[in-house]
């Protein structure tokens, strides 16, 4: 039996940058992770932006289900790309990036230029944003996929999502 071609392209300039852009414009995603106690999957709306490095980045409560998960097993993924008002939602694109979640510590050197980054595009999470509860986590890209709608797949690395 003949193989079949692989619908998913590489990455082209034009799909790199769409990525990026659907990262940049991105002010929530949504977060799989691996339940620590039935180690099956689980997902969660996050708040996201990215930070002064590019990164994408999310602050988030211990007391979130998904936080203890991120501790045990820092492999995740995340979505990002919303249907527009018209049309097929699955003629718009999204991003699905494969990461891994790093905490930052409070004392870390970068956390004072991460937090005032990030709150110019949350700012009501000054609010919370320096409970002793609520940490900064940086999602390194690994991999991603954009799915730019109906024939339009492609294959990213962790370098083609940095500007």
């Amino acid at each position: 039996m003949p193989k079949k071609p692989d619908p998913v392209a590489d990455a082209t300039d034009e799909a790199r940058a769409e990525a990026r852009a659907l990262l940049a414009g991105a002010g929530f995603a949504a977060l799989a992770f691996t339940d620590p106690e039935t180690g099956t999957p689980g997902i969660s709306r996050i708040a996201f932006g990215l930070g002064p490095d590019g990164l994408p980045v999310t602050l988030i409560s211990e007391l979130a289900h998904h936080t203890r998960a991120l501790r045990q097993r820092p492999e995740v993924a995340f979505m990002v790309g919303e249907p527009g008002p018209k049309g097929d939602p699955l003629t718009h694109p999204r991003l699905m990036v494969q990461a891994r979640a790093r905490f930052l510590a409070a004392d870390d050197p970068a956390r004072p230029g991460l937090r005032e980054h990030y709150l110019k595009a949350h700012p009501k999470a000054k609010l919370y944003a320096d409970f002793a509860d609520f940490s900064f986590v940086v999602l390194e890209p690994v991999a991603a996929l954009l799915n730019g709608g109906f024939g339009r797949a492609f294959r990213l690395s962790a370098t083609d999502l940095r500007a």
